[in-house]
């Protein structure tokens, strides 16, 4: 979607862009006219899910009320494990709007599991306590799976948009030293249409509620900690999306294969960036093909 509107471009922000461009690259809402009614798509599949596999455990994985998570079982024991972080800008979202992929993995013989967590406005601008708990959420499932039927050594983990950008921080964790769980807790990873380096970010109109600093830049960009990466991943973007978010998706996947670790690069080809989320709940789709092979190879990309 193109700004018509004619105007005198301003000075360079980031690369080739004025801070009135770069703010357009990190609102999808001017790149996808039909944000509201994906979303309600998503609320309405996701009850339809809920209802056709008669509901989902909600379990808590923390003593505040949001640290909970979704729990859908798979009939088969020992099953593998896919851990869903929602997106939403940091400000917004559920795991109840995730459901909508759960019945086709259910299906397929693999757990889901749909992650709660606080807002970025909940943390006063602060993107330190999403990324604990979502990596707080992921080391309890290997800690305690055991106990509620899930098997620890069979986790994968997918995030989309903020939530790809969280799922990043997820893989690149330092495990042992923070959280105390092996290096290979994950076996394979997924991450849609995020951002993995803030520096760019921070510069965009998203800084109004995100108190960015250089030190959180440091630690929450991913793509600068891929020493810490230890499973396969893949990384998948839409071509209707911003030439920002396209780009971010393009220099992970890039900066993963030249450390020489394993990774797979895909294009959606006509999806915009919350459109190519609905396609992980469909086996042919590009995301729920690619999800299926992932975790049915064990993690091999």
């Amino acid at each position: 979607m193109s700004d018509a509107t004619p105007r005198e471009k301003g000075p360079r922000v980031f690369l080739d862009y004025d801070q009135v461009e770069l703010d357009r690259c990190y609102d999808q809402s001017n790149w996808a006219p039909n944000q509201s009614v994906v979303h309600e798509r998503s609320d309405i599949n996701s009850a339809r899910a809920r209802e056709a596999l008669g509901g989902c455990e909600r379990i808590a994985y923390g003593a505040q009320d949001i640290e909970k998570f979704d729990l859908f079982r798979a009939k088969t024991m020992g099953a593998p494990t896919l851990i869903y972080v929602h997106g939403g800008a940091w400000r917004s979202g559920s795991s109840s709007r995730c459901h909508t992929a759960a019945e086709m993995f259910v299906h397929a013989g693999i757990n889901f599991v749909a992650v709660d967590f606080c807002n970025v406005d909940e943390a006063q601008g602060s993107l330190y306590p999403m990324i604990d708990q979502v990596r707080r959420a992921v080391a309890w499932l290997y800690k305690n799976g055991a106990g509620i039927g899930i098997d620890p050594e069979k986790l994968y983990v997918f995030g989309h948009s903020s939530g790809a950008h969280l799922t990043g921080n997820i893989l690149t964790t330092d495990w042992p030293k923070a959280y105390g769980v092996p290096f290979t807790i994950l076996k394979g990873g997924m991450v849609t249409s995020g951002m993995y380096e803030l520096a760019p970010v921070a510069l965009s109109a998203r800084s109004k509620y995100v108190r960015f600093t250089g030190e959180m830049i440091d630690d929450l960009s991913s793509i600068r900690h891929i020493d810490r990466l230890h499973c396969p991943i893949v990384v998948a973007y839409g071509d209707r999306e911003s030439p920002e978010f396209q780009r971010q998706n393009r220099e992970f996947a890039a900066a993963v294969e030249k450390s020489g670790k394993p990774v797979k690069l895909l294009v959606a080809q006509g999806y915009n960036h919350f459109e190519i989320a609905e396609t992980l709940a469909n086996p042919y789709g590009v995301l729920g093909r690619a999800a299926l092979e992932l975790i049915g190879a064990g993690g091999r990309a």
